[in-house]
């Protein structure tokens, strides 16, 4: 049987150049199915706060809400490496508090790391968090919690004086004993000189094709929901959205017009009614 990912087999992936493979997933199927196609890595992440749970910003996203997250991930891929969000607030509070965090996250959760956005000021964090057993993943260029201080969503690395910063924040983040590093929204030339400046695998998400690995967000894999825009760095490969909204229209319609159901959907009376039993009960595995 399959094990999930090691952190010591993820980081050896870069020097095999094995591409790496990363999705979003935030429930049991998407998981499930993840898994079943042979992801190497599953984040939750707190992106769910704008695909899931509808808010504007990743901002309003609780500890709460990414531990129960995390549960039904880890239930729907229960062979693959699990990585889940600390979000927003909860470290850079100091080493005790951002361990607390950190901990009910894999210790209810179920997560096998933790990531966290920010540079050489998570340092101190970090090697908390990593002396106490909790792998730490970390995530330089566009960092959505801090999206009312960067100025909004964009992109990231365009000047000598922000590359500069993030190749010596991703050393920052290596030497304080990261097993990886996710690059948002960073040019691809700096992406690239990031990766090869630090020996720990770098996973983009609109960073080009330099990176050590790419990650993509299920929803903006499958077009799935009713809202789903184009961005440059995605590419879709299934159009869900349209698929499911067809097919619920479909139900409407027949529902409207009562052809559905049908005479193969409903049940009938015996000749001499008696208790249903086995598979004739409403409930039962065989009449669902």
């Amino acid at each position: 049987m399959k094990k999930p990912l090691s952190i010591p087999k993820f980081k050896a992936m870069k020097t095999q150049s094995a591409p790496i493979a990363v999705l979003t997933a935030y429930d049991y199927p998407s998981a499930r199915l993840a898994e079943e196609a042979g992801v190497d890595v599953i984040l939750v992440g707190d992106s769910l706060g704008n695909v899931v749970l509808g808010y504007d910003t990743t901002l309003p996203v609780t500890l709460d809400d990414m531990i129960y997250h995390t549960r039904a991930v880890v239930r729907g891929a229960p062979h693959t490496l699990v990585v889940t969000d600390m979000p927003f607030a909860t470290y850079r509070l100091g080493p005790e508090s951002t361990l607390r965090h950190a901990a009910r996250i894999m210790r209810e959760g179920g997560a096998h790391a933790v990531k966290m956005e920010g540079g050489a000021d998570l340092a101190e964090e970090i090697r908390r968090l990593t002396a106490s057993g909790i792998p730490v993943l970390g995530h330089l260029g566009l960092t959505p919690q801090s999206v009312h201080q960067i100025g909004g969503y964009r992109v990231q690395g365009k000047t000598k004086e922000e590359a500069d910063r993030l190749i010596a924040d991703a050393k920052a983040l290596e030497e304080a004993g990261v097993f990886g590093i996710v690059l948002e929204l960073v040019v691809e030339p700096v992406a690239a000189a990031v990766t090869e400046a630090v020996s720990v695998p770098t996973i983009g998400i609109g960073a080009g094709r330099g990176c050590d690995g790419q990650v993509i967000v299920f929803h903006d894999l499958l077009k799935y929901g009713s809202d789903i825009r184009d961005k440059r760095f995605v590419q879709p490969y299934a159009d869900l959205g349209a698929t499911i909204r067809d097919a619920i229209a479909r139900y409407v319609g027949d529902v409207k017009e009562r052809s559905f159901p049908q005479e193969k959907h409903v049940f009938t009376m015996q000749s001499q009614p008696e208790q249903p039993s086995g598979s004739d009960s409403l409930y039962g595995g065989g009449s669902r």
